[in-house]
């Protein structure tokens, strides 16, 4: 791993408290004893979204601890957690098409699309370590949107559209300055620009449909 992300891993575990305060109120504190609203296509979302998570957070460290073997069995793994995790979102999105409130379809399908088109990227570039990296890094960007899309009207009584600007402004903010970094540093900074017309378009989507 280039020397300048050594510590890739730790803030990735950054991730960990904001998935805790966007999910306590309304999923983590009422385990176990959930009521008839939370199905078992539910708990199947959470739990390959969290196994997900930790194998995002988990490659780095394998990385910097020289532990290759380990980061190649968890990469191969992940082609089986990846799929079923983009696969576990549909439930959700047939229950909203049947509710009829089709706008708020955007926000699982949206960061399905960003996301299997970053992931399968990296996967591409699996033999070029730094495109790989940095693919990754911005499809871990997209975690943002259920964390933060949640965090802000629970907890500040936001809006939608306030929330995912805020969002928006967080995760051009972080691409931007990766980009800046490398271009500093004379690193190949084009999977951050890729990850940045995604997200554009990502946003532009979003403020037709809610505002």
């Amino acid at each position: 791993m280039e020397k300048a992300y050594k510590y890739l891993g730790y803030f990735l575990l950054l991730m960990i408290p904001l998935i805790f305060i966007a999910f306590q109120p309304n999923y983590i504190s009422k385990f176990p004893n959930f009521d008839a609203n939370y199905d078992v296509f539910i708990h199947i979302h959470a739990f390959l979204a969290s196994l997900w998570v930790v194998t995002l957070i988990v490659q780095p460290f394998f990385i910097v601890n020289k532990k290759m073997h380990w980061h190649r069995v968890v990469g191969k793994l992940s082609y089986l957690i990846f799929p079923l995790f983009i696969l576990s979102f549909v439930p959700g999105i047939i229950k909203l098409f049947r509710s009829g409130e089709y706008k708020y379809i955007f926000f699982p399908a949206g960061d399905c699309v960003v996301l299997i088109m970053l992931y399968t990227l990296a996967v591409y570039y699996k033999k070029k370590s730094a495109k790989h990296m940095r693919f990754m890094i911005a499809s871990s960007l997209t975690l943002l949107g259920p964390t933060l899309g949640r965090i802000g009207p629970m907890r500040f009584g936001w809006s939608e559209v306030e929330a995912q600007t805020f969002q928006y402004a967080i995760t051009f903010g972080i691409l931007l300055s990766l980009i800046l970094y490398d271009r500093k540093n004379k690193r190949n900074f084009s999977p951050y620009l890729v990850a940045v017309y995604a997200f554009v378009i990502h946003a532009a989507v979003f403020y037709v449909l809610f505002l």
